[in-house]
């Protein structure tokens, strides 16, 4: 695919947001809300069960990983009100969700007994083709996957059961504008719309274990404490979720998609037995800088000054630490279930790649497959939207230094 990047943006706010009149007013109303938006276990489980009728939770599990996660939100200095707001909202509806989950479950214990085909797992950073390779498999109509609203809200109110439209969908359509209208430049990085495929990175959070926590916010006391505990218990609430999904609108087998994975190999494999894994991989100095554009960029919606650089630092040791796993796992998925797809390789010739993955996964192209794939790739040729511009000078890292911290993840995968 030919690139056909239409314009080059600068970053030219990132420690110091600037936003557009319009914008600023809705923040001044958000912020005019924040007292009411308390970062508090028991204000935020009261407030869940009010907005939904149900006060059973599932397993407790979850309450202590809660529990940190919030300590590390309020260790976060200039949280302004506009962040608090969105944070509020957040973790609501994640345990709003495991409220809806429960319920279903308790109407429909069936649900448990549905047997989950060996998903297919892109696993790979951002940048490096997982987005495109993702959206690409999934416009085929073979997997079943995760559109935006549908990750967000996985499980409908009971009140707005069969209501048409779906009411998730309206209030992604009312997110996504705002978004958009925050972080104009986001989606050129990491487009997003109310239908577009989506990582179930969002249910993992549903189970308050998810790397996603830490993209929505610095929060080094959460990170460190997810690090040091077993993600099984996480992945196998997303594989309830996953059974629970396919009870409610069908599917066959899941396509899925997360950074997350790279680290979590041996989880995947004991959770989801035959799993079939696909790891891309790139040059890590552009994706590590692209990356920790996102995360400084998005920083805006909930703090101010932005410390652009201590982010950027932190970060690159994430980054490194996770790659780390990923060459130590790597061999756990043996060569019948898995694949390295490099970003290089995938450009020239996307179908062909898409066409191995199908291979890989035993399932079969139909023309009408090939015909859908063939159709999203003319309406989305790389670059149609343009391009941020990086450079580790501008989060205040050293060039050499990136280059020499991924030599073992280079010699491995891409040499």
């Amino acid at each position: 695919m030919t690139d056909t990047t239409t314009s080059l943006v600068h970053l030219d706010d990132l420690a110091e947001p600037r936003f557009s009149p319009e914008i600023e007013q809705i923040r001044q109303l958000m912020a005019a809300m924040a007292p009411d938006c308390d970062l508090d276990a028991e204000a935020l489980h009261a407030k869940a069960t009010a907005e939904t009728d149900l006060d059973d939770f599932g397993p407790d599990d979850y309450r202590e990983r809660l529990d940190v996660y919030l300590a590390a939100l309020h260790e976060i200095p200039d949280l302004h009100g506009p962040g608090i707001v969105n944070m509020h909202a957040q973790l609501l509806q994640w345990l709003k969700n495991r409220l809806l989950l429960t319920d279903l479950l308790k109407r429909h214990p069936e649900i448990e007994d549905i047997e989950l085909a060996p998903p297919v797992v892109i696993a790979g950073l951002p940048r490096t083709g997982t987005t495109h390779l993702h959206n690409l498999l999934a416009a085929a109509g073979t997997f079943r996957t995760l559109p935006y609203w549908e990750s967000v809200e996985p499980f409908p109110l009971p009140t707005e059961v069969g209501v048409e439209p779906d009411p998730r969908r309206t209030r992604m359509d009312a997110a996504v504008e705002f978004m958009n209208a925050v972080m104009p430049h986001f989606r050129l990085m990491h487009e997003m719309t109310t239908d577009h495929v989506h990582e179930e990175i969002q249910l993992l959070a549903n189970a308050f274990s998810s790397m996603l926590f830490e993209t929505l916010a610095h929060v080094p006391r959460w990170r460190d404490y997810y690090l040091a505990h077993d993600q099984t218990p996480a992945y196998e609430y997303l594989a309830l979720q996953l059974k629970a999904l396919q009870f409610l609108r069908g599917g066959r087998r899941w396509l899925l998609k997360s950074p997350q994975h790279l680290e979590q190999l041996p989880v995947l494999d004991r959770v989801f037995p035959g799993v079939v894994v696909v790891c891309t991989h790139r040059d890590p100095v552009p994706v590590v800088l692209s990356m920790v554009a996102m995360i400084t960029y998005s920083a805006r919606m909930h703090r101010s000054p932005v410390p652009v650089n201590e982010i950027a630092a932190s970060w690159v040791d994430r980054l490194d630490a996770m790659l780390a796993a990923l060459v130590r796992d790597r061999d756990l998925i043996s060569p019948e279930r898995s694949v390295d797809i490099r970003f290089d390789d995938f450009m020239a010739d996307e179908l062909g790649v898409a066409e191995r993955v199908y291979d890989l996964a035993d399932e079969s192209v139909t023309p009408e497959a090939r015909a859908a794939m063939t159709d999203y790739l003319a309406g989305h040729r790389r670059g149609r939207l343009g391009q941020v511009a990086t450079s580790a000078e501008l989060f205040g890292l050293d060039m050499r230094d990136l280059t020499s911290r991924f030599t073992s993840y280079t010699q491995r995968f891409l040499q």
